[in-house]
């Protein structure tokens, strides 16, 4: 049996994140991961951080790299039927920007900076279970290599993503769950080629979305809206490159460099919140409470914030005693929560073509899309949405 004062269900980046500062903050911990640390380094996942997530990153003593090899960007770009525009995001936002630097990076430098502070990651840990959470005295049992294995704890943080134990854990009738389920995926292509654009462009055409995204000066990430029915099966290399063409803006179709696919997935797109983010000792976090379409690159941003909060709560509760303040996670967890699926839930209406809407709609789309890139008021809007709105103090 171990005893730890913080057990962390999932060593993603939000696990990793949340262990790195507890550790700095002298606060025990130990992390169990049911996939190898091979596995969660091969997820292809998001790349853009929001200034806040990037400083949390610094402050849990990982940014070295992400400093020296994200690219800031101070803008991104829109483009309707062709039509290109650029929106400013340091003006409209206060100054503030966003760093292209991939998730899988940050979890490499989330990971070899505990190894190097001695932190404890159970990778491969198998038949994980939650005991006594509404208990004072809470518990998890799990497997290692067909041993079993007993963690006593105080609190249990549960970064395990949408289909992870820790959710599951909670009473059934004890959950509040919302979901909305969109008609479309994203077809996504990620090549060793130069990023068409020097910023995002989020492209908005009659004949479906397309996204020009990077994860570095050398490698690119393409997306392409795809039908819900659509299959893997029915594309190719070719087929994509001649498609993503066809929506992105001429200019940037005459210049655009295809390449061999080093990966091509097809990514359902749907809204989740669970609003019970908090129940006995278990707090939940990242993907585990809430998912957004990747629309407004809110998701690993989103999980940056719970673990912000989540942090400054159990310095508080371990420094000061302030057992108090536990049902502020959950407030200003959810607050910020709503708000993101909100942005990225119109985001994703903003842009995308939907098979039931008719030439009203579309004539709506675009003066929406007129009325938020000729506006002072709009741009503004997007740009704090889209750079992250502020983390709330706990008092």
């Amino acid at each position: 049996m171990t005893k730890t004062q913080v057990a962390i269900i999932g060593a993603g980046p939000s696990g990793l994140l949340l262990g790195q500062l507890l550790t700095k903050a002298g606060i025990d911990n130990i992390i169990l991961e049911r996939k190898s640390g091979d596995y969660v380094l091969s997820r292809i996942r998001a790349g853009v951080l929001e200034q806040g997530t990037a400083d949390l990153i610094r402050e849990a003593g990982a940014g070295a790299r992400m400093d020296k090899e994200g690219i800031i960007h101070t803008g991104t770009d829109f483009s309707f039927q062709g039509e290109h525009h650029h929106l400013d995001l340091e003006k409209y936002s206060g100054g503030k920007h966003v760093i292209v630097y991939g998730q899988t990076e940050v979890t490499r430098d989330l990971m070899e900076e505990r190894e190097k502070a001695g932190g404890v990651t159970v990778y491969e840990a198998d038949n994980v279970k939650l005991h006594d959470i509404d208990s004072d005295n809470p518990y998890v049992t799990y497997h290692h290599n067909d041993e079993p294995f007993r963690i006593d704890c105080d609190y249990i943080a549960g970064c395990d993503g949408f289909h992870g134990v820790t959710r599951k854990s909670i009473p059934h009738d004890k959950l509040v769950e919302y979901e909305k389920v969109y008609p479309f995926g994203w077809l996504g292509l990620m090549s060793d080629t130069p990023p068409v654009h020097d910023e995002l462009v989020y492209c908005a055409h009659e004949r479906g979305f397309a996204l020009c995204s990077m994860r570095s000066e050398t490698r690119s990430r393409y997306y392409l809206q795809v039908p819900d029915t659509d299959t893997i099966d029915n594309w190719d290399e070719d087929k994509f490159w001649d498609e993503l063409k066809r929506r992105i803006p001429p200019e940037m179709a005459e210049r655009l460099v295809t390449g061999p696919a080093l990966e091509m997935s097809i990514a359902p797109l749907r809204s989740y919140v669970c609003e019970t983010m908090q129940y006995g000792k278990v707090f939940l976090l990242g993907d585990a409470a809430h998912i957004v379409p990747p629309t407004g690159a809110k998701g690993l941003n989103l999980a940056a914030s719970d673990v912000e909060t989540a942090f400054r709560l159990f310095v508080k509760i371990y420094n000061e005693g302030r057992t108090d303040l536990i049902p502020r996670y959950q407030e200003i967890c959810l607050a910020r929560v709503w708000k993101a699926v909100r942005f990225s839930w119109w985001m994703t209406m903003f842009l995308h073509r939907f098979e039931s809407a008719g030439r009203f709609d579309f004539r709506v789309q675009q003066a929406e899309f007129d009325y938020f890139i000729h506006s002072e008021a709009g741009k503004t809007t997007i740009a704090e949405n889209y750079v992250g709105l502020p983390f709330e103090a706990l008092e």
